[in-house]
């Protein structure tokens, strides 16, 4: 019987990078920030995924009036598989919206629409990601994928977050651990 190494650590405010063998719509070539990591699962959110979906159309969708034209079109991010009827917003700044809860050192995640009104007034936090869906695991399976080489880890970056092109996010997470994803074997496999 194979044994799954215990991993004592939270991966919380970490980065999985999704190994090029990875097949599938959700997980294929994505970079997810993991949100939360306990006795219950991991909670991330794919932040290199932009949906068809622009936040114009969202405003539109939601009857909210934009008065803030540079935010009308920025894509809402494919957050994961996981309810992707469900918006949530990952920003800086921990302003006073319902339903936010502190998930990193200066990174808060907001399930509710008084954000995205905010956004929309020109009042909301300056660097933001909307999303609509997230990504889970059940307790102790993330760890089995890890295991099964299916995933790296890396420390999440606000540049990486905020600043990097959604298309370079997963090749300039790998680089940051001095790996070259796209040289890596499309084949799982265990030395």
């Amino acid at each position: 019987m194979e044994t799954i190494p215990v991993f004592a650590q939270s991966f919380a405010s970490q980065f999985l990078i999704a190994m090029p063998h990875l097949e599938g719509l959700s997980f294929s070539r994505s970079l997810v920030y993991l949100c939360d990591h306990d006795d219950a699962g991991v909670m991330g959110l794919v932040v290199n995924k932009p949906s068809s979906l622009t936040l114009s159309e969202l405003f539109e969708q939601l009857d909210i009036t934009c008065e803030n034209p540079s935010v009308l079109d920025i894509p809402v991010l494919s957050g994961g598989p996981v309810q992707p009827e469900a918006g949530l917003v990952l920003h800086e700044n921990k302003g006073n919206w319902d339903a936010t809860q502190q998930i990193g050192e200066s990174l808060y995640l907001t399930g509710s629409v008084d954000i995205l009104q905010a956004i929309a007034a020109n009042r909301g936090p300056e660097l933001f990601l909307v999303m609509r869906g997230y990504a889970g695991w059940g307790d102790g399976q993330l760890e089995q994928e890890i295991n099964e080489n299916s995933w790296l880890i890396t420390e999440s970056t606000r540049d990486l977050l905020f600043d990097c092109p959604y298309y370079a996010r997963w090749e300039n997470a790998a680089k940051s651990l001095g790996v070259d994803i796209n040289l890596l074997s499309r084949e799982a496999g265990h030395a």
